[in-house]
């Protein structure tokens, strides 16, 4: 059954840090694309980064989080730091099969989503 189960989220202050986990199962993380993607209450999904041949991220986030994959764990992270308030919201990791590639942040080229986990950044 193929799977993508989040993990990592929390309160954490301003300033400060977590590493989510997107753990897989069901197929093989190393000919597949991940993002994450993000939604705050009452705003539409957003990108946040993604990760394929190539790494990439949305400006609002890059300098601050990194992306990162471990196939031998079938397991992507998202290290980040530098969180701002506005970076609250329910974090997914989503998945597509492709031949390496570039990795695509429109949330539209992923047809396998997992639950969400929260993160919130606040005092």
């Amino acid at each position: 059954q193929l799977q993508l189960v989040e993990s990592g989220g929390g309160l954490v202050q301003p300033g400060g840090s977590l590493k989510l986990s997107c753990t897989t199962s069901g197929f093989t993380l190393d000919f597949w694309m991940i993002g994450w993607f993000r939604q705050a209450p009452g705003k539409e999904r957003e990108s946040v980064s993604c990760i394929s041949m190539n790494d990439n991220y949305v400006e609002s986030v890059q300098g601050r989080f990194t992306i990162s994959r471990d196939n031998a764990k079938n397991t992507v992270y998202l290290q980040m730091d530098f969180l701002k308030p506005e970076d609250t919201a329910v974090y997914y990791c989503a998945g597509q099969p492709v031949p390496p590639s570039q990795c695509e942040l429109h949330p539209g080229s992923y047809d396998y989503w997992g639950q969400g986990t929260q993160v919130t950044v606040s005092s």
